[in-house]
């Protein structure tokens, strides 16, 4: 067994894999960019070295800094995590001459399955079903159009390098099949250097459905079950889910046996996964294998028993898998909701900046024990890089945390995973969790009647508020009745009040809930404190128990019976209250007060029409426009980059350029001004 490895990357996944070599007892070392310099996978690790810059290009990427981190620590193999080198060929291939172990495949496993196309006709060979298409690359749009006629719309047309959604098109007819081509070639080219394209019959209703596989180096491969993966963004996965709502056991066995014919094909050495795309009739075809460690390997880990990481590293020393086939457990169910910094309600744009406030909910499992130790199944786990007063970079990927939860069943599962967002405290910063409470709630979600089109069909006009499902509003209000109550009744404690003018608290209150463009709702409510707070408004009664206290923010306890998890804060006069992905803003008043209030003008923000805006924290990489400059509706005027992506400012109507606010290569913060118009 290794005595110490080197872990070529950075956040949750470094972290992860750190926690797995500790309970081994094998010393680790982080790598970090200049980015990382108080990272928490550095903290963690046993030994650091600085490999470059901030860009990922500059560090993470740069294979000759990784190989010298290795032989300055000693370390004897390199485990790649997932992203970056992890599916690199020449990489593997490096570290292998160098008389460094891999922990990861072969560097001809990752080369046969590296490439769409040449996979492809592996995977036939194999006798793995594959999509009916045309796999060898095709050199004009007026070919791809003949192709496509002859397999039968629809049709998918990818390019052979593609990944991330990337160099991908749906043509339902000769028209969208000409353009889409000519679409994904450039898109091919400019991404991966690569502009070969194919075209594969397009599954309808399709479900995306993948197999762990785990091999040795003594020709035992077997197959840990399946994950469904259909709750896609954009083709980025949101949520994913051990074992599949929608496979009965026979589609299990065969897609599993073809996973392992196909790893079997390429003599594939450590964990990796072979995705599937699934017709609403259980046909299943192979879409492509990954060659690594996936983000979503926690569910798995969850429903066997097994530590992924801990086996990639026995498999990489020479050891034989310690099961067979028939030993593989599937037990419970586990869901992961991948939280990322990203703000839902403004289109999902990046967001970066100071965790103010991490508090994850509390936590029964953990990386390297991914079942409870007790008797009880199921339990709550977090694998993440960050910590409260961490920063999130502009640098890198979005996702701050995976929040895994193990159930007894699916509804379980759910419920669990619900709650634990409910608990899951991240200031400073926005996060998706809104949107991934609005996804479990959905009632198409919850019957697992979903596919890979479920986000796009039902969030046409992106997320807004209005979408977030509640069964009862009212309750938020009633949970910020008690806080203000608790804050009134501090406050009539405080000595040395004038005798006879002493804080005099009543019942009745009137709920001032913040709206758009004020248009604020006001509400009756009557307020009795004690140990068990009654709360009554629209003739509704709330006897509330919770553990709330001055200064914190997550409040759990019981309303009417039963338990809650909710997020309550002071903001100002306010107090915002959040639970199941909704937010309001509350204000308790006399009657009095609420009746001054309401012939107070309201006071309209400032126009700021006339202004570029930025609509995200990130890096100004271009400014395409000068003072005085016309522009017209849909013109370029400004670029830029956050968490690897760009992202191209437009006009949104014709006008002149008054000044440029902002300069080139500055941090900008979001509504931060970057032009102004006459």
């Amino acid at each position: 067994m290794f005595e110490k490895i080197l872990i070529a990357n950075r956040g949750e996944i470094a972290c992860r894999i750190i926690k797995t070599a500790r309970k081994m007892g094998i010393a680790t070392v982080a790598v970090y960019s200049e980015a990382d310099r108080d990272a928490l996978h550095v903290t963690l690790a046993d030994e650091a070295v600085l490999i470059g810059p901030a860009p990922s290009r500059e560090s993470y990427l740069v294979a000759d800094k990784i190989i010298a981190a290795c032989k300055a620590t000693g370390a004897q193999a390199v485990h790649p995590g997932y992203g970056f080198l992890s599916e690199n060929e020449a990489f593997a291939r490096r570290v292998e001459e160098e008389g460094i172990v891999f922990i990861g495949p072969k560097h001809h496993s990752i080369a046969a399955m590296g490439d769409k196309i040449a996979s492809k006709k592996l995977a036939g060979a194999a006798r793995v079903n594959t999509i009916p298409g045309w796999n060898e690359a095709i050199e004009t749009p007026e070919q791809a159009v003949t192709i496509a006629s002859d397999i039968g719309y629809p049709v998918m047309i990818k390019a052979s390098a593609g990944g991330g959604g990337k160099g991908l098109r749906v043509a339902h007819n000769d028209k969208e099949a000409f353009e889409g081509f000519s679409s994904c070639r450039n898109e091919a080219k400019a991404s991966f250097g690569d502009d070969r394209v194919f075209i594969e019959k397009f599954v309808e209703e399709p479900r995306h459905i993948e197999i762990q596989v785990l091999g040795d180096a003594h020709g035992n491969v077997l197959y840990l079950n399946e994950r469904e993966c259909s709750i896609q963004r954009r083709h980025q996965k949101v949520i994913e889910e051990a074992p599949s709502p929608f496979i009965s056991e026979a589609t299990r066995k065969a897609m599993g046996e073809q996973a392992v014919a196909l790893a079997k094909a390429v003599q594939y050495q450590s964990a990796g996964t072979v995705e599937f795309v699934v017709g609403n009739d259980q046909s299943f075809y192979f879409l492509e294998m990954n060659t690594r460690l996936q983000v979503e390997h926690p569910v798995t880990e969850c429903i066997t028993g097994l530590d992924l990481v801990e086996l990639m590293i026995r498999v990489a020393a020479g050891e034989k898998l310690p099961l067979t086939q028939e030993q593989v457990q599937r037990n419970g169910w586990a869901m992961e909701c991948r939280i990322n910094a990203e703000d839902p309600f403004r289109g999902f744009l990046p967001s970066t900046g100071r965790l103010v406030r991490f508090v994850p909910p509390a936590t029964n499992l953990q990386a390297a024990e991914p079942v409870p130790t007790g008797a009880e199944l199921g339990g709550v786990r977090v694998d993440t890089g960050v910590a409260e007063g961490g920063e999130i970079p502009m640098y890198y990927d979005s996702m701050i945390a995976k929040l895994i939860v193990h159930g007894h069943d699916r509804l379980d599962a759910i419920q669990r995973m619900r709650e634990a967002l409910n608990g899951f405290v991240i200031r400073g910063i926005s996060s998706n969790i809104p949107f991934q409470s609005a996804l479990l709630a959905h009632p198409q979600f919850v019957s697992g009647d979903f596919n890979t089109g479920f986000i796009a069909e039902h969030y046409r006009a992106g997320f807004r508020a209005e979408d977030v499902p509640h069964d009862d509003p009212d309750l938020l209000i009633a949970l910020a009745a008690v806080a203000y109550r608790r804050y009134r009744d501090r406050a009539s404690q405080i000595t040395g009040q004038m005798p006879g003018h002493e804080l005099r608290i009543g019942h009745d209150f009137v709920a001032i809930v913040k709206g758009a463009a004020g248009a604020h709702e006001q509400v009756d409510v009557k307020v009795q404190h004690g140990h068990t707070a009654t709360v009554v408004l629209r003739g509704k009664t709330y006897s509330i128990n919770t553990d709330w206290s001055f200064g914190g923010i997550r409040a759990s306890g019981r309303v009417n019976g039963k338990l809650f998890t909710a997020q309550i804060e002071r903001d100002g006069l306010w107090t915002r209250v959040l639970h199941n992905g909704l937010r309001i803003d509350a204000q308790l008043l006399t009657a009095r007060a609420a009746a001054l209030l309401r012939l107070m003008p309201y006071k309209a923000p400032a126009d700021m029409s006339k202004f570029l805006l930025s609509p995200m924290p990130g890096l100004l990489i271009n400014v395409a426009v000068k003072p005085g400059q016309l522009v017209q509706a849909g013109e370029r005027l400004a670029v830029i980059e956050a968490m690897k992506m760009e992202n191209i400012l437009t006009a949104s109507q014709e006008g002149t350029v008054k000044d440029v606010l902002a300069n080139k290569g500055e941090s900008l913060t979001v509504d931060q001004p970057i032009l102004s118009f006459l």
